[in-house]
């Protein structure tokens, strides 16, 4: 059955197309998908992002379970960051991607991907065996996540009717760090993170907050250009900055260094035995494709199951996420592609529907915003 957040009639009234993803009916755009990506770059979007799933890990043992149960090292990060991580299985495969955020000394929020929820608190009763006092609250059905992303979204915040009591003063907020606060009476995690290569914040907020909270960013927001969001522009926005996607560029399959994400298991500063440590340590098989951005000629972009080809029309690898980059106006991909053919300048091509499209492989990511 497909699921519905707190804000679904919301976006019904703002006349938006939905999708399932992840088991949940989501808005894949209001307007434009184009129209709404634009905005992020240049002001802001809102996003409702509750198809997430959120985790509170609790007690005396919660720091050595989370470095036990994650490939990050999460017991020295101070209360009031935030820092992404990865759970992986026994072979080193990605379980999924998640972020943590230390809201005390003893207690942890991580959160995960809608589809990979039940994966997770699989893995994490599992792996809790040995820690007698740290525990697991799923809190994904009771609370609500709504993002504002764009240079405009700390200005947008504070001029929000209803946000209050603060507990790090606007301007002074770090990237991967949260602050308490208040909305209508109700507990407010405000976390700066994000999905799209801008600035911007996760607001974490009881079911019965969500839609005053919605209604009164939209009201701020408005002046300054803020629009709702779906989940079309939130893909293009990501992938111009060469974020990965589950399903996507992670997967059981992967490990974190074909995907550019071994600084996220630090096998030299990290003691703990982890799962997934023992494969890490082996690496991937000789000759595992790694993951790289491609940029293409023309208007034609490669999609996701495209073939990527040698200069001999040889096939080296796929891509995984590819579309024509508003912010750039070419096409961009991500692909895994053959170490031979993975050094940034590398001339390949992309099978576009049966005709041969010149690409470059290029560094990661494809957009990084002005400070």
């Amino acid at each position: 059955m497909t699921r519905t957040t707190s804000l679904h009639a919301r976006h019904v009234a703002l006349g938006a197309a939905f999708t399932d993803f992840g088991g949940w009916s989501m808005p894949v755009r209001y307007t434009s998908d184009l129209a709404e990506h634009h905005a992020v770059r240049t002001a802001a979007g809102l996003f409702d992002i509750s198809h997430m799933a959120e985790f509170e890990v609790a007690g005396a043992d919660a720091a050595a379970f989370l470095d036990h149960a994650l490939a990050g090292l999460v017991s020295v990060m101070r209360v009031g960051k935030a820092k992404y991580s990865l759970v992986l299985s026994e072979s080193g495969g990605i379980v999924d991607d998640v972020i943590v955020y230390r809201l005390a000394e003893d207690r942890y929020l991580v959160v995960a991907n809608a589809g990979n929820r039940h994966a997770v608190a699989a893995a994490f009763r599992e792996r809790g065996a040995a820690f007698a006092d740290a525990s697991v609250d799923d809190l994904t059905d009771r609370y609500s996540l709504i993002a504002v992303q764009g240079p405009a979204a700390e200005s947008i915040l504070a001029a929000t009717d209803g946000i209050a009591e603060v507990s790090v003063p606007w301007g002074e907020q770090g990237y991967y760090a949260w602050a308490s606060a208040r909305f209508a009476g109700e507990p407010l995690l405000v976390a700066r993170t994000g999905y799209t290569g801008e600035d911007g914040f996760e607001l974490l907020v009881r079911n019965a907050a969500a839609v005053p909270l919605w209604d009164a960013l939209l009201a701020a927001g408005a002046p300054l250009g803020l629009v709702p969001a779906g989940l079309a522009a939130r893909d293009t926005l990501r992938l111009e900055a060469g974020m990965p996607l589950y399903g996507h560029e992670l997967s059981l399959d992967v490990q974190p260094a074909q995907a550019g994400l071994g600084r996220v298991a630090p096998l030299a500063t990290k003691t703990a035995d982890f799962v997934g440590r023992a494969a890490l340590e082996a690496g991937p098989p000789a000759g595992a494709p790694v993951l790289v951005g491609l940029v293409g000629e023309g208007r034609r972009a490669g999609r996701a199951g495209y073939a990527v080809l040698d200069a001999d029309g040889a096939r080296v690898g796929e891509i995984t996420s590819g579309a024509l980059s508003p912010t750039l106006g070419r096409p961009v991909a991500m692909a895994f592609v053959a170490p031979a053919v993975a050094a940034p300048g590398a001339e390949l091509s992309i099978d576009v529907r049966g005709t041969r499209i010149p690409a470059t492989v290029t560094a990661l990511p494809f957009y990084r915003r002005k400070k």
